[in-house]
């Protein structure tokens, strides 16, 4: 079972990278068939087999002879171990699924944002819809209720920062893709997590933000990858995050 998880985490990965690489140019991203980047040749099905097809042309179009991006291997091989640890590391099916829902929407954030400074609108739309659809069967209608209380919360909450800082620095301090994961970062871990894991989201940007200044000199940051490892992070340890903000309401 463990190796079905794993091949299944390498298809979505491809297919992830798909999402994020074309979904931001407008292209179809179901129905057209996967081309070379370099000399745009049809791939077939052997082709795309993850890892496996990566490694057996060595990193090159069997065609054009051309190096594939490595990214294509490092997202089917994380996706995979991803699942995989899913499904060995927690007992309860919520907590599979959730992990696998959230790792998902990280890894597309990354794609996407990392690339072309986006956060797609359709991946968070069907993430929020299987939330929602995991949280009414296994934790009841009255607990989804305080979910999406708590989205909102985050969501507004963001809006806020988002005015303050277009205000502050005279120029959008915040994208809208944004502002809308921060409502799935609310459902997903309500709203005292959801406040740790924003807060969380500024300390993991801040290093990447200073290097990107001092080497780009670009200020334009993609925030959303940042935003998506502190859910991912936060979910992933919520028992020890929810002990620390205990300690920490204890001590005050």
């Amino acid at each position: 079972m463990a190796l079905i998880i794993f091949i299944l985490g390498t298809c979505l990965g491809s297919f992830y990278l798909v999402i994020g690489k074309r979904l931001p140019q407008g292209l179809n991203a179901i129905n057209d068939r996967s081309r070379c980047d370099h000399c745009g040749h049809q791939l077939a099905w052997y082709d795309l087999v993850p890892i496996f097809s990566y490694v057996f042309l060595r990193g090159k179009c069997r065609y054009c002879k051309k190096t594939i991006s490595p990214l294509n291997l490092i997202v089917e091989l994380t996706m995979g171990l991803l699942f995989t640890f899913a499904y060995l590391y927690y007992d309860k099916s919520y907590d599979v699924f959730m992990f696998m829902v959230v790792s998902s929407l990280m890894m597309i954030i990354f794609i996407s944002d990392f690339s072309y400074f986006i956060i797609l609108d359709s991946p968070l739309v069907v993430g929020g819809i299987l939330i929602l659809i995991l949280k009414i069967y296994y934790l009841g209608w009255q607990e989804t209720g305080y979910s999406i209380l708590a989205g909102f919360f985050l969501f507004f909450t963001m809006l806020l920062i988002k005015v303050i800082g277009d205000k502050m620095f005279n120029r959008e301090s915040l994208g809208g893709g944004d502002i809308k994961f921060s409502f799935i970062m609310g459902l997903c871990l309500g709203t005292r997590l959801g406040l740790c894991a924003l807060i969380l989201s500024t300390f993991l940007a801040l290093p990447y933000s200073f290097a990107s200044l001092m080497l780009k000199k670009n200020n334009e940051v993609p925030y959303g990858p940042f935003l998506a490892s502190s859910l991912f992070v936060v979910f992933a340890f919520t028992e020890k995050f929810l002990a620390l903000l205990d300690l920490i309401f204890i001590s005050l």
